[in-house]
């Protein structure tokens, strides 16, 4: 276990209410590569109401400054409930409750939301994210919270994490990879026989629609294709009896104030739109996060959702497109497994020791599953 700074070392620890309270150049001069790091999504999650209030996320978001100047952050939150985060522990709060203990409020550094991989500890220098942890912790332990929880960290961090002491737990996500392909014919090519039959029968059946497909960045979308689209993302949440979390306030602030990170693709027949699928973008990536339509059109949603993602990241040779959160049927339609991890720090000694050995058992679980979805590829070989 790596050694954590005492705590008469630590300077200018302080807990945040709110990301306003943060210059955003200060904030994204840490790291936030991503745009969902970024402070336009955070402090946009906030603005619009989708965070704090109510909502059963409380902003508590972790900084370090030294003489004004912001030396490292996490977004934190304290949380009343586990909706939202991707990775799931509800049978850790049942187990909580059946032996009479309050396993909410907890502490978690995530993107609300959003199980899209990343820094999560944001800093330029080493040893002040090592304070930053350490002074978490140290926060933990005198509120007495049940635990404290990192979301979807890159691996590295993840490493990191364990190294001082918090227990991994391990996931599947399903991502496409650039191979350098020319065109979606040449990416089709190194599929196996199967499944390049399989794609090409659902493309020309999304094609029989009749429908005109437009790319939009967050400069080019109006106030009319936003709220067509949250009406879309809406309509997807009620056909499963729930209700999305993020409001139409929050995509227009986004759009107005990362108009580079946002993508959005309308479906159109006779310049009535239909269909709409939103994207998150970056140098690196296309990351598909919502769709929704207005009419049941078979295929539609591969066609959307991964097709034409794929297509937009050949053209502009991004190296990969990330599909979201489960979902096995992605593997057939050129989609790769790979493993994600969280962290996780339990106060309860009891407790830590029984979720230490699910986590063990676990994480033996995914390996083998990740042999056989691999062993499942599409591809004649691997790209």
């Amino acid at each position: 276990m790596g050694k954590l700074p005492a705590m008469s070392d630590m300077h200018g620890f302080k807990l945040l209410d709110s990301l306003t309270q943060v210059p955003p150049a200060q904030w994204d001069a840490q790291g936030a590569h991503q745009p969902c790091l970024s402070h336009a999504f955070l402090a946009g999650l906030e603005a619009s109401a989708c965070v704090g209030g109510g909502t059963g996320w409380v902003p508590r978001h972790a900084t370090l400054w030294q003489h004004g100047e912001l030396l490292a952050a996490l977004p934190l939150y304290e949380k009343h409930h586990s909706w939202g985060e991707y990775v799931f522990d509800w049978a850790w709060a049942q187990a909580y409750a059946r032996h009479g203990l309050a396993y909410y409020p907890k502490w978690l550094a995530a993107v609300p939301f959003t199980p899209i991989a990343g820094t999560r500890l944001l800093g330029r220098s080493a040893a002040d994210r090592q304070t930053l942890l350490a002074a978490v912790l140290n926060e933990v332990r005198r509120r007495g919270l049940s635990s404290f929880h990192v979301l979807l960290p890159e691996p590295a961090e993840a490493q990191w994490l364990a190294e001082h002491g918090l227990m991994m737990r391990h996931g599947v996500q399903f991502h496409w990879h650039n191979a350098g392909y020319t065109d979606f014919d040449d990416f089709l090519a190194h599929l196996n026989h199967d499944k390049r039959k399989k794609i090409r029968q659902e493309r020309r059946r999304a094609a029989t629609h009749g429908l005109t497909l437009r790319w939009l960045d967050g400069q080019q979308a109006g106030a009319a294709d936003w709220a067509f689209f949250h009406h879309c993302y809406a309509l997807t949440y009620a056909l499963h009896n729930s209700t999305p979390y993020l409001s139409a306030d929050f995509f227009a602030l986004l759009a107005r104030t990362r108009p580079d990170a946002v993508r959005l693709l309308l479906a159109e027949r006779a310049g009535r739109p239909l269909a709409a699928a939103f994207f998150l973008h970056d140098r690196e990536a296309l990351y598909g996060r919502y769709w929704g339509a207005t009419e049941k059109l078979p295929f539609l949603h591969f066609e959307l959702c991964y097709y034409q993602a794929i297509e937009y990241c050949i053209a502009h040779r991004l190296v990969r497109f990330e599909g979201g959160a489960q979902g096995e049927h992605k593997l057939s339609r050129g989609l790769q497994p790979v493993a994600t991890c969280s962290a996780h720090w339990i106060a309860d000694p009891r407790f830590r020791a029984a979720v230490d050995d699910y986590l063990a058992r676990e994480r033996t679980g995914v390996r083998f599953y990740l042999d056989e979805l691999n062993e499942r590829s599409p591809f004649r070989s691997t790209p």
